[in-house]
């Protein structure tokens, strides 16, 4: 099984509904974030990565057909050059409205319940907090900057055929034609919301 579909935009825009599209389109599995939470291999491989070991993609991707979401967006560039035939999804959102949500969830979680101990943290803290944003995630402008220009930069770097700029806003039909598969007759998936996100974490701090 190889990648078909390389997510490259950050958390928080759109990328969990993205993934129950995908799958819902055929795309089983879809690799987010969220599959680190179950899985102590899936944990050590992204510390890895984040940490600058050479990576096995086949290893990391193995019974997975798509990738959206962090960790695997910071690695676009050598996913792309590992499954040169996969296409590529920017999923996008307005920069203060991007913001707005990452700092209730994301960045906010990372500051208040970093454990040094936990993998998961050690990699958020280094490929989110530290690499991406340079230690100022809390700071809006530079983190709307930083969200901008990592955007341009896939633009920049995908090819214009491999490569569809996606808000969840359009729903399934660009979705559907850059992959040519049909359109389901179901709405497009809406979840996780700000509020349902911070649900989910308390939940899984009680585990």
């Amino acid at each position: 099984m190889t990648l078909k579909v390389i997510g490259a935009g950050f958390g928080r825009t759109g990328t969990l509904s993205l993934k129950l599209a995908l799958e819902q389109l055929g795309l089983t599995k879809c690799h987010h974030m969220m599959e680190l939470f179950a899985s102590e291999a899936q944990r050590q491989f992204w510390h890895d990565a984040a940490f600058g070991k050479k990576m096995d993609w086949e290893a990391v991707f193995e019974g997975y057909q798509a990738s959206v979401d962090w960790p695997s967006c910071a690695f676009y560039e050598e996913l792309l050059a590992h499954y040169p035939q996969a296409k590529v999804i920017l999923s996008l959102r307005d920069p203060d409205k991007w913001f707005d949500s990452a700092s209730e969830t994301i960045f906010k979680g990372l500051d208040s319940s970093f454990d040094p101990s936990n993998l998961q943290g050690q990699m958020a803290r280094k490929l989110i907090v530290d690499a991406t944003f340079g230690g100022r995630h809390m700071d809006r402008e530079h983190a709307k900057a930083v969200f901008t220009a990592h955007n341009e930069a896939v633009k920049r770097t995908v090819p214009a055929n491999r490569l569809l700029v996606f808000e969840a806003s359009m729903g399934w039909q660009p979705l559907c034609d850059f992959l040519e598969v049909p359109v389901p007759a179901q709405d497009y998936p809406r979840t996780n919301s700000t509020d349902e996100f911070k649900q989910r974490m308390q939940a899984h701090k009680k585990t």
